[in-house]
């Protein structure tokens, strides 16, 4: 599972200050991580990040941000190479970044979750889509979430 961190675990983006990564006003950072912990439970599933906190914060952090162990513990890579300018990374559609780690890995079974579109039009079977100021707060996207994860754990 290829996993964005705004607006799907949070309602909302965040930012890189002096002091560290700030959500915005009003939304906790990773609100929704207990959901996904909970959604994941009975499925055999790892997840590749692929939100732009590793551009930003580099993958280790980007993966230890996560306040569940088992959802660490469940993080095997991210989309972004390590020898990659991360600006350039970033301009690419982000259905571009996931299927081109799924080419380059020989990835059968997949699906993204993520708030953004671009580049998935042409597997948009494959995304799990959140609103932004929703995230997996979202009772529909859940439901989804789990029988997209059904299907392809079988």
């Amino acid at each position: 599972m290829f996993l964005d961190y705004d607006n799907v675990l949070h309602r909302g983006d965040a930012y890189r200050t002096p002091n560290g990564i700030v959500s915005a006003p009003g939304v906790e950072l990773f609100e929704f991580a207990a959901v996904l912990e909970q959604l994941l439970q009975p499925f055999n599933a790892d997840i590749v990040l692929s939100t732009d906190w590793v551009s930003v914060v580099g993958f280790e952090a980007a993966r230890d941000a996560l306040p569940s162990s088992r959802l660490r513990e469940r993080v095997v890579d991210a989309t972004q190479p390590s020898d990659a300018d991360s600006v350039a990374f970033r301009a690419l559609p982000r259905g571009v970044q996931v299927q081109r780690y799924v080419r380059a890995h020989n990835v059968q079974r997949w699906l993204a979750v993520d708030d953004r579109g671009d580049g998935f039009e042409n597997c948009r079977e494959r995304l799990v889509r959140c609103q932004p100021s929703v995230g997996l707060g979202d009772n529909l996207v859940q439901q989804l979430l789990i029988t997209r994860l059904g299907q392809l754990c079988q």
